[in-house]
């Protein structure tokens, strides 16, 4: 089975299911369906066949992708009051910073209103503003700024990353002590706080990105520009002190894979110091993984079982390898390299896998199931990134 025709295939036909291309049969074209955290896999998912085989077509569906996410996400919802684009400019200007306010994440049901209390269960029905979904869109749009050569992408990137943090990140008190926190969930214009509890890697996700958007900007100009993430930079460090990150969810465990790649690759292609972080990032992904495996995922039914959650793991297992790599490759930005290898020795055993998890998900039965049909683009979307993951986890 060529795994990368078949992530091909399956993104083809998300961008006819989602409204962004046209079926090819009947030439009809579905309204869009945007979701932020699934289209950052799918532009990336896009990029990554466009830069294996410099085929223009892959490129031009993420560049229109993104253009929808902006167009949809970036403005108010069509069943609510408010209209027009979620920073409040007017159509020029907002087509020239189209993340200054933001974007939804896409959810079926409209937000809770501002005086009606907040009702936990079905605000995962309901629309809003997550951190962690902007923090993929970052993501996303940088690495369409790598690609292209375009820094506009880039700087919206930043742009939506003063935005998020200005919005999410507040001060709250510890034993009369002032410390920042983030909130979970946002109001759709970032008034209000709509879920008050911390993300667990939302201060990790949020401190990575923001370095590799500062680090892997081409312009020198650009790190003193209004866009500069240095304050920013500093306030999710502090946030992140003495934090332990090792987790039971197979997605949480993914990501923070992801993370440790992303890290490992500011430190040793951009000479980012990361050292203390990254051993411990590395060391909680070890306990975790042993938990989960120890815990017999696998052998739990499938229809109890969601598909994207464990494809985001199966992801993360790829980049256990490709650490080990940099880490040959640049060991003179290493300490302890020695031990560094040690730990992604051990780490070593566990991607194998991912082929398990992608095996499992791959077959018709499992597909045909009510819980994968119930999470389809989002589930398709990421078993085609693990077939196929360079386009995400490579900077």
């Amino acid at each position: 089975m060529n795994y990368e025709q078949l992530a091909q295939s399956i993104m083809t036909q998300y961008a006819i299911d989602t409204g962004l291309a046209r079926d090819p049969e009947s030439g009809a074209k579905n309204p869009p369906r945007r979701y932020l955290w699934t289209d950052a896999f799918a532009v990336c998912n896009y990029l990554g066949f466009y830069k294996r085989h410099s085929a223009p077509a892959f490129l031009q569906q993420a560049l229109t992708l993104v253009e929808q996410v902006h167009c949809v996400l970036g403005k108010h919802r069509e069943d609510s009051s408010k209209k027009g684009w979620i920073s409040g400019l007017d159509d020029v200007e907002a087509k020239r910073h189209p993340t200054a306010g933001g974007l939804r994440i896409g959810k079926p049901l409209n937000e809770s209103n501002a005086d009606t209390e907040v009702n936990s269960s079905a605000e995962w029905q309901q629309d809003g503003q997550y951190f962690h979904y902007l923090t993929k869109w970052m993501h996303a749009l940088n690495c369409v700024a790598r690609a292209t050569g375009d820094m506009q992408y880039n700087e919206w990137a930043r742009e939506l990353a003063k935005t998020a943090h200005s919005a999410f990140v507040y001060d709250d008190y510890v034993n009369s002590k002032r410390v920042k926190r983030i909130y979970w969930k946002m109001s759709i214009d970032l008034s209000r706080p709509l879920v008050l509890s911390m993300g667990h890697h939302d201060p990790l996700d949020g401190l990575l990105i923001y370095q590799q958007l500062q680090t892997c900007c081409a312009r020198a100009e650009a790190k003193t520009s209004n866009y500069n993430l240095s304050n920013e930079i500093a306030e999710m460090a502090a946030v992140c002190e003495a934090k332990n990150w090792a987790t039971n969810d197979t997605l949480g465990v993914g990501c923070l894979l992801t993370d440790a790649y992303k890290l490992c690759q500011l430190m040793g292609l951009y000479q980012l110091n990361g050292q203390h972080l990254f051993e411990k990032i590395l060391q909680d992904i070890e306990s975790s993984l042993h938990h989960i495996v120890g815990g017999n995922l696998f052998s739990i039914k499938a229809s109890n079982r969601l598909a994207f959650r464990e494809l985001g793991l199966a992801i993360g297992l790829q980049t256990i390898s490709k650490m080990r790599q940099v880490l040959t490759k640049h060991s003179a930005e290493f300490q302890q390299v020695d031990s560094l290898n040690l730990l992604l020795l051990r780490l070593s055993a566990y991607e194998p896998l991912h082929s398990i998890i992608e095996n499992f998900w791959l077959k018709p039965e499992q597909q045909s199931l009510a819980v994968w049909q119930e999470h389809a683009d989002i589930n398709n979307v990421m078993l085609a990134t693990s077939l196929f993951p360079s386009g995400y986890v490579q900077l």
